[in-house]
């Protein structure tokens, strides 16, 4: 078993399990009505992490869909992490209280410096810091805002304040079935001491190989599982060899 880690995506709106294309709120597909039940099924084809988003929570600004991440987590037992919506300390340590490994910070993460070197400090490698670029430069705020910061810049910044691991989606690939973005992953990892996990754009089974080339330390899969372009116990049984 290698320490390369492959998560199965869960992104909630209104209780469900969604995807989005390109993180368009108006782009919606829904393919679950029980995200526990969802997650269950990944465990069954051998899945041992899951990557959570509270969609809802990511646009509102606080966590939304907090017992649902709460029962994926209770009652599946994979390693569970979490994004979307968590900016307070309150929001952060009511997640890492309820059992879930790793909080993802967004939009606090560019917002909100004395925030993230504090959680930093005091959580260490439970916190993650996602980087969801558009054009290069990171967005915010579910995806809706594109600030003016360089993606990669900033992973140094948050990987100087002893960030363990930095999720980078390429937003112009979430959700297109096109392929994820093979270069600007492989310059992320090798940007930064923090482990790099890709996401975005994973259409077929080779592409978790060909990330994995890339350097990064994991991939999390979305709507490729579900539509059946990527089969969860193919990859994870290669992992397994």
């Amino acid at each position: 078993m290698t320490d390369f880690q492959i998560l199965p995506a869960i992104d909630l709106i209104d209780g469900q399990c969604v995807r989005l294309v390109q993180g368009d709120y108006s782009k919606k597909t829904v393919f679950a009505d029980d995200p526990v039940a969802k997650a269950k099924e990944f465990l069954a084809k051998g899945a041992h992490a899951i990557h959570l988003v509270d969609l809802d929570g990511a646009k509102a600004g606080y966590p939304v869909n907090q017992e649902i991440v709460k029962a994926v987590r209770q009652e599946t037992g994979m390693f569970a992490e979490i994004g979307g919506g968590i900016r307070t300390m309150a929001d952060l340590e009511a997640y890492l209280d309820a059992g879930i490994d790793r909080v993802i910070l967004g939009t606090a993460a560019v917002r909100d410096k004395a925030f993230l070197t504090a959680a930093a400090k005091k959580y260490g490698r439970q916190i993650a810091v996602g980087i969801d670029a558009k054009d290069g430069k990171v967005a915010i705020a579910g995806w809706a805002e594109k600030s003016d910061l360089d993606a990669f810049s900033f992973a140094q910044v948050i990987a100087g304040l002893g960030i363990a691991t930095i999720i980078y989606t390429d937003i112009s690939r979430d959700g297109m079935l096109a392929g994820p973005n093979l270069e600007a992953m492989a310059k992320m990892a090798s940007s930064v001491e923090a482990a790099v996990i890709a996401s975005g754009g994973v259409t077929k089974d080779s592409d978790v190989a060909a990330l994995k080339e890339t350097g990064v330390s994991g991939v999390i899969i979305g709507k490729a599982i579900y539509t059946g372009d990527v089969k969860l116990e193919h990859i994870l049984g290669e992992e397994m060899l």
